[in-house]
């Protein structure tokens, strides 16, 4: 099996997953190191989503030059 989980850049992985645990905290999701296959859907895709909204919100900030 073959995965497409691969980083665009992959020097970026040890700021992502402090960026992924960061999220996680703020949106109270119990988030761990290692098996989290008690968590639900619902929460792992609140981490995702939440991620992608702040790079989006941050990356729009950096065009308008804020």
């Amino acid at each position: 099996m073959s995965s497409n989980n691969r980083k665009a850049v992959p020097e970026a992985r040890a700021a992502l997953d402090r960026f992924k645990y960061e999220v996680a905290s703020e949106l109270g999701v119990p988030l761990k190191q290692g098996y989290n296959g008690d968590l639900t859907s619902y929460q792992n895709g609140s981490v995702g989503g939440y991620m992608v909204k702040k790079m989006i919100e941050r990356q729009e900030q950096e065009m308008a030059g804020k």
